[in-house]
């Protein structure tokens, strides 16, 4: 059986970690999440993000390259919960866009970044989770994690105009989106069926369809 790395990706909310243990469970691979409880900046950086940003972003990009070729070196197929290119193209530019990160600081995370991923195989497949803004607003609040009681509509939505960006210019390896609003992966098997073989076909060649 060919090894396969496949990275999720998607706004906050949209499913990804849930989606990214159910995979693993169900196709017996590897799986690997954010750093986010044994992260020593996040605290900080909700306290005061003009000042911690920069690190923030730093720590993140070498935990996920080192995370990303830790998987990419394993014998196992691995499943991935949020890739390594977000963090550029996404939450870095949105914490330049509200000022917290400078464009000094911007430039010169970019500069590592592209020296980073110059060095990283590309995924198999990436899967990538969209959802409507609201439908991402009442997961967060039913979720109630205490780091992300600040999160408001809006910062959604502008992380969600940064993912359409991205995905037009994404040409790393094959996308398959999946609309997750209307899947209930959790709670009904047929809907994970659905995903699971939507992602079987998307890595075996196969056209897929949106859903």
């Amino acid at each position: 059986m060919t090894k396969r790395l496949v990275l999720l990706a998607g706004n906050i909310g949209s499913g990804k970690t849930t989606l990214t243990g159910k995979i693993g469970e169900r196709l017996g691979w590897k799986t690997a999440y954010e750093s986010v409880s044994d992260n020593p900046y996040l605290p900080r950086f909700y306290a005061d993000m003009k000042t911690w940003s920069f690190h923030l972003q730093v720590y993140f990009l070498g935990h996920r390259a080192q995370q990303y070729l830790d998987m990419w070196n394993s014998s196992d197929s691995v499943i991935v919960d949020r890739s390594i290119y977000e963090d550029a193209f996404i939450f870095a530019r949105a914490l330049n866009h509200m000022g917290n990160l400078d464009e000094l600081e911007y430039q010169a995370y970019k500069r590592l970044f592209d020296l980073v991923i110059k060095s990283l195989p590309a995924p198999s497949l990436l899967v990538y989770l969209k959802a409507p803004v609201p439908v991402l607003m009442n997961r967060i609040q039913e979720r109630a994690r205490n780091m992300e009681t600040g999160i408001s509509s809006d910062y959604l939505t502008l992380l969600d105009s940064y993912y359409d960006d991205w995905m037009q210019n994404f040409e790393l390896c094959p996308v398959l989106t999946l609309h997750t609003d209307d899947l209930d992966y959790v709670h009904k098997a047929q809907h994970l069926d659905l995903v699971v073989e939507r992602i079987q076909d998307k890595l075996a060649g196969k056209e897929d369809l949106v859903f």
